[in-house]
C-alpha cells in the first residue's frame, strides 16, 4: 500500500471520526448539559493519563511491524512480539478499572466542583469511564500493529464505522433511553468491546498463521526494551505537559467553566486530525527507508510531507483564530457559548499549529529508533513549564493557562527542530524552516489578514457558510502555491 493511499484513507477515516466528534457535541450539550459535558472532559484527560500504562507497547509495535513487513523480523518473533504486549495490555487494563473504580466517590466529592450533578451520580459515572478507559486502551494496541502491518485503508474502514456507531448511537440513546451521563458512558463501552473484537480479527488476519501458539516472550521484549522505554519517557513528560492544564482547572474552575475549556480543547483538537493522517503515514513508510537506507527518498518524502503539513494546518488554525467565534455559534447555534469559548479557542490553536509543525520531524526520530530524543526534549519542558502552570492557573485561570501551551510548543519549533537536524538529516534544517514552514505560512496569513479586513456582515446562516468555506479554500490554495513541492506536484498533474 503506497503512502498516497494511506494517506487519504487516513484522512477519510479520521475525518469521519472527527465529524462524528464535533457534530455531535451541541447535542451532547443540549441533552446533558453544560456540566455534565465537562465529565467528557474528564473521561478524555483520564483517558490520557491512563496512556502511561502503555509504557511504550503501542509506537513501538507499530514501529515492529513495520519492520517486519520489511523484512526485518521473522514470523514467529512478531507473533511472540505481540502475544506478550497482549498480555500486559490486558493486565493493566484489569488493574486500570480497579484503580478508577475505587477512587470514583472521592474524585466526585473532593476533586470536581460540581452544582447541579449530584455526586453520587458523578462517581457512578466516573465508575464506568474507568471500563471504558480501560477497552480504549486495549484498542490503541491492536490499532497500532495494523498501522505498522500497513493496512491503513481497511482500518480506517472500521474506525469510520464504529464513530458513526460510537456518536450517533449515543445521541439516539440520549433521546430514545436516557438522557443521563451515565447511559453515554453505558454505549461507548458497549462499542469498545465490539471494538476490540473487529481490531483482533484484522490484526491476527494479516500475521502468519504458525504450527506452534504464539507465547509470552521475555526475550522478544528485551530487544525493543530501549526503544519502548523511550517511548515511556516521552510518553510521561508529555502527559504532565498537556494535561497538567487540565488536572488543576478541573480543580479550581467549576465543572460548568470546565466544560468550556474542554470544549475549546475539542475544536482544537481537529488540527491533529487535518495533520494526524499524514505523519500516521509516514512513520512507517520512514522506517522502511530507513531500514533499507534509501537516504534520498526519505528525504523528499519528508520534506512533501512536511509542506503539505504546513498547507493544510495554517490555513485550518488561521479559520479558527480570526473567524472562530462564527464557526463556533453556526456549529452550537449558541451566541453566548460562542463568546465564551472563542477567547480560549484562538489561544489554544496558536499553541496547537506549533505542536502539529512538529509531528514529522518527530516521526523521522522515532524511524530512526532515536526515541530518547523525545523523552529528553520533554523532561526539559516539563521542568520549565508544569511549575508555570502551577503558578500561572490558579492567579489567572484558563486564559493564562492557554498562553503557558504557546510558549511551550513556540520553544519547540525554535529550539528542538534543530536539535533534531543536528543528529538526522543535518543539511534540511534550514529548507525546513524556509520551505516547508514560513513560505505556505506567509500565502495563508496573507489571505487570511485580507478577508478579515473585508468580511461583509452576513446574517443568513448558509451564506455565511458559504463565505467560511470560500476563506478557507483560498487559504489552502495560497499556502499550497506557496509551498514549493506541493506546488511543483500539482504542476505537473495539472500540465498532463
Amino acid at each position: 500500500m503506497s503512502l498516497k493511499k494511506n494517506t487519504i484513507a487516513n484522512y477519510l477515516g479520521q475525518g469521519c471520526v472527527a465529524l462524528m466528534n464535533i457534530a455531535f457535541v451541541p447535542l451532547y450539550i443540549k441533552y446533558l448539559g453544560i456540566e455534565a459535558y465537562g465529565l467528557i472532559g474528564v473521561f478524555a484527560m483520564l483517558q490520557a493519563w491512563l496512556s502511561i500504562l502503555d509504557v511504550g507497547m503501542t509506537p513501538t509495535l507499530n514501529r515492529e511491524m513495520a519492520r517486519y513487513t520489511a523484512g526485518a523480523l521473522n514470523d514467529e518473533s512478531i507473533r511472540n512480539l505481540l502475544r506478550s504486549f497482549e498480555v500486559i495490555c490486558f493486565i493493566m487494563a484489569f488493574f486500570a478499572t480497579v484503580l478508577i473504580w475505587s477512587s470514583a466517590e472521592w474524585i466526585s466529592v473532593y476533586w470536581l466542583n460540581t452544582v447541579a450533578l449530584p455526586p453520587q451520580v458523578v462517581a457512578m459515572a466516573i465508575t464506568i469511564i474507568g471500563f471504558v478507559i480501560s477497552l480504549r486502551f486495549i484498542e490503541g494496541l491492536y490499532k497500532g500493529a495494523i498501522l505498522g502491518l500497513q493496512k491503513q485503508v481497511l482500518l480506517n474502514v472500521a474506525i469510520s464505522g464504529l464513530a458513526i456507531l460510537r456518536g450517533g448511537g449515543a445521541v439516539l440513546v440520549l433521546i430514545w433511553i436516557s438522557p443521563s451521563i451515565q447511559a453515554f458512558f453505558v454505549w461507548q463501552a458497549l462499542v469498545s468491546i465490539l471494538s476490540i473484537f473487529i481490531f483482533v480479527i484484522i490484526s491476527y488476519r494479516y500475521l502468519p498463521h504458525l504450527m506452534q501458539p504464539a507465547k509470552f516472550s521475555f526475550y522478544q521484549l528485551k530487544k525493543i526494551w530501549r526503544f519502548s522505554g523511550g517511548m515511556l519517557g516521552t510518553t510521561l513528560a508529555v502527559l504532565l505537559l498537556v494535561q497538567a492544564d487540565k488536572v488543576i482547572l478541573s480543580h479550581i474552575l467549576s465543572l460548568e467553566i470546565f466544560g468550556y475549556y474542554i470544549l475549546a480543547g475539542t475544536v482544537v483538537t481537529t488540527l491533529y486530525l487535518v495533520n494526524g493522517p499524514i505523519s500516521q503515514s509516514c512513520f512507517p513508510a520512514f522506517t522502511k527507508m530507513v531500514s533499507k537506507d534509501h537516504i534520498s527518498e526519505l528525504i523528499e518524502i519528508y520534506h512533501q510531507s512536511s509542506q503539505l503539513t504546513s498547507v493544510l494546518i495554517f490555513p485550518a488554525g488561521l479559520m479558527l483564530i480570526f473567524f472562530g467565534e462564527q464557526l463556533l455559534s453556526l456549529w452550537t447555534g449558541d451566541i453566548e457559548l460562542a463568546h465564551n469559548v472563542f477567547p480560549l479557542l484562538r489561544i489554544l490553536t496558536i499553541g496547537t499549529m506549533l505542536n502539529c509543525l512538529m509531528s514529522i520531524p518527530y516521526q523521522l526520530t522515532l524511524a530512526y529508533g532515536w526515541s530518547s530524543f523525545g523523552m529528553r526534549q520533554n523532561i526539559v519542558a516539563v521542568i520549565l513549564f508544569v511549575p508555570a502552570i502551577l503558578f500561572v492557573a490558579p492567579r489567572y485561570g484558563a486564559i493564562g493557562t492557554a498562553w503557558i501551551w504557546v510558549v511551550l510548543n513556540a520553544g519547540y519549533v525554535l529550539i528542538s527542530i534543530y536539535f533534531i537536524h543536528t543528529q538526522i538529516l543535518p543539511k534540511e534544517k534550514f529548507r525546513w524552516y524556509v520551505d516547508d514552514v514560513m513560505r505556505p505560512a506567509a500565502g495563508a496569513v496573507s489571505v487570511a489578514v485580507i478577508l478579515w479586513a473585508v468580511q461583509p456582515d452576513i446574517n443568513s446562516p448558509l451564506v455565511k457558510l458559504i463565505w467560511l468555506v470560500g476563506v478557507a479554500l483560498s487559504m489552502i490554495l495560497s499556502a499550497g502555491l506557496s509551498a514549493p513541492m506541493i506546488r511543483n506536484y500539482c504542476l505537473l498533474k495539472f500540465s498532463h
